[in-house]
């Protein structure tokens, strides 16, 4: 039992290190968080909250891929992670270069006809299945965080799913809804 209690504390706070990761990078700005930016000031709260349903849809891809990765990728051949992790780690750092040297400007914001809720979850789900970011982070951090000590794999890969999925739905929800009520001060200071 105390063991058990051990692993199941070790477990938490390896839980809250991933809670830290994946917050992390889905803040780095990102195909995703431009794609609900650029509905959320082009067509409003509901394309905005579209394009991020449409992303939390990609998020669950990314686990189910992730997952897989890990569990049979990884565990049969262990030089596949060792990779995994290599190109993950050389793809973060590129990320971080290229953040440091650019530069985000606005020429305007206008209104933009109105596209079916559907269609831009769909184009959401899109945008994030073919954002090397959002690959590059599940095959290089899943590896790291589903463990066989921790118990079964299947329940491991469902914790950290949920947890990606709430966190784009917290951070790219809450950017569609303050790009909603910067729109304004947007479309009348381009300098802003």
């Amino acid at each position: 039992p105390r063991n058990r209690a051990s692993r199941h504390m070790m477990y938490l706070q390896h839980l809250w290190l991933y809670v830290l990761l994946v917050t992390g990078i889905i803040l780095v700005p990102g195909m995703d968080m431009l794609f609900v930016l650029a509905n959320a000031l082009t067509g409003g709260a509901r394309a905005g909250l579209a394009a991020t349903a449409g992303i939390m849809l990609g998020g669950v891809c990314h686990t189910l891929i992730g997952f897989a990765a890990v569990a049979v990728l990884s565990r049969m051949i262990p030089v596949v992670a060792s990779a995994m992790l290599a190109a993950g780690s050389l793809y973060m750092m590129w990320i971080g270069i290229t953040l440091m040297r650019s530069r985000i400007t606005v020429d305007g914001v206008g209104a933009a006809r109105p596209k079916p809720a559907l269609r831009i979850a769909a184009q959401g789900l899109f945008t994030c299945l073919v954002n090397p970011k959002a690959w590059m982070f599940v095959l290089s951090v899943f590896p790291q965080f589903m463990k066989p000590q921790f118990g079964p794999l299947v329940p491991q890969a469902a914790a950290m799913g949920a947890i990606t999925v709430l966190v784009q739905g917290l951070v790219y929800g809450g950017m569609a809804i303050g790009a909603v009520q910067a729109r304004p001060a947007l479309a009348h200071n381009t300098a802003a």
